[in-house]
């Protein structure tokens, strides 16, 4: 039986890697929303990558302006608060260190090189350095994930991707929830040149362009984004996808362990009703309300998964 705190460390570097991966992600994408668009962003766009990451408060007490240059250089590389790219792979590499032997070669030094990119790193520069920087976290972490499934299917597999699936769900419900809820700025016409392109950045933040292209045939619209992201199961970052995948491993995880519990009885309620999930019907009844209770039931999830496994 593996001990707890290995546990928890495998987890919660499974979890800070996949947030790394997304901030970047977030940042890429709402910067080519504010600087590549049919009409530039500006604030809106960029205070909604804060509220994306729950952020706001900490940028407001740091006293930056909302533009472009602060923003990236919040998320970025400021490591005085808890979402910032260069504070997660902080968080990662020193989980990753406390675990060191359960991890593959090739796992362990494509997180190290991703914290070295941060190492002494005091501004991101213009724009185009920016994303290169952030170009270069996501070609790491994907490198990590890549030596991840390499991996031995064993407990320390198995803790990783979990705490991946925990995490991507997270992050996608709270990326769609912030468009649908708040991006589209006052006056804009609901399916017009902006709405379009917001939806648009929104699918290149999780990587789904491509797969919205094969799956839909009628052009972009709001609904089949929301139909993707929420009730897909062919797309990995979907909520439907991502719970699968925790109820999958912690399946894997009951029968090795033997750990089998309030988690298990949780993961296995929530793939089911997303499996009946049809998004016409939580659009007409409140999509905000529908994705703020799947946040707070992930939360719930992730507490669960402590109690089961001991995490302390």
């Amino acid at each position: 039986m593996m001990l707890s705190r290995t546990a928890s460390s495998l987890y919660w570097l499974g979890r800070y890697i996949e947030r790394a991966d997304f901030i970047a992600r977030l940042i890429e994408a709402t910067v080519r929303l504010d600087v590549m668009s049919s009409r530039p962003a500006g604030e809106i766009a960029w205070s909604s990558a804060l509220a994306v990451t729950e952020t706001e408060d900490a940028f407001a007490a740091n006293g930056g302006a909302m533009t472009q240059a602060d923003v990236v250089r919040f998320l970025t590389y400021d490591t005085s608060h808890p979402g910032s790219v260069a504070r997660c792979l902080d968080r990662a590499r020193d989980n990753a260190r406390a675990v060191r032997t359960a991890l593959s070669r090739e796992a362990w030094t494509a997180i190290n090189r991703a914290w070295l990119l941060f190492e002494k790193r005091t501004s991101v520069g213009d724009t185009a350095k920016a994303l290169g920087l952030v170009e270069a976290v996501k070609n790491e972490t994907r490198g990590f994930e890549g030596a991840v499934h390499q991996m031995l299917r064993n407990q320390s597999h198995w803790f990783i991707r979990l705490g991946q699936a925990v995490e991507r769900a997270d992050n996608t419900a709270r990326l769609v929830d912030v468009k649908y809820h708040i991006l589209l700025p006052a006056g804009e016409v609901v399916g017009g040149v902006v709405d379009r392109d917001q939806w648009t950045t929104i699918l290149q933040t999780v990587s789904a362009v491509t797969a919205y292209r094969w799956l839909y045939s009628d052009g972009l619209t709001p609904a089949n984004v929301i139909d993707l992201l929420i009730a897909s199961p062919e797309l990995p970052r979907s909520l439907v996808a991502s719970a699968e995948t925790a109820v999958d491993i912690l399946g894997l995880l009951a029968e090795r362990t033997g750990s089998h519990g309030e988690a298990d009885r949780m993961a296995r309620m929530r793939a089911a009703r997303l499996a009946r999930t049809r998004s016409g019907e939580v659009i007409a009844g409140g999509l905000h309300q529908y994705l703020q209770s799947f946040i707070d039931e992930n939360s719930r999830l992730h507490e669960a998964i402590g109690r089961q496994f001991r995490f302390g």
